[in-house]
């Protein structure tokens, strides 16, 4: 029975939350907490966004947290807390929301890489 409880307390450690909520009621909020903030620390450094008034009759662009526990590939190695904070704009219709679309950015390796087995 012990041994039973021990393995289902592991696979609730390992579940990922599916929510903020979630994860700060997990059994290891204290992780995804520094996670968050390692990523919100990570957005403030990068200048991600800058805040502004909301304009009139605009929507705003809702986001919300992912969580992913990476187990270590070694073994000894610890399990690494990721949370990243993703914007929701599936929300938001073109021309109505939004005018601009952005497109991403391409590392110079990668278009070199392509470049190179083009050629």
């Amino acid at each position: 029975m012990l041994s039973h409880l021990h393995y289902t307390l592991q696979g609730i450690e390992n579940q990922e939350p599916q929510s903020y909520e979630e994860a700060l009621r997990h059994l290891n909020s204290k992780e995804w907490k520094i996670a968050m903030k390692a990523e919100m620390d990570s957005l403030i450094k990068n200048q991600t966004w800058t805040l502004v008034e909301k304009p009139t009759k605009q929507k705003i662009v809702g986001c919300k947290w992912i969580y992913k526990l990476k187990e270590g590939t070694d073994e000894g190695k610890q399990k690494k807390y990721k949370a990243r904070l993703v914007a929701t704009g599936y929300t938001q219709r073109e021309g109505v929301d939004y005018t601009d679309v952005f497109s991403t950015i391409v590392k110079y390796k990668t278009s070199r890489l392509v470049l190179a087995l083009v050629a």
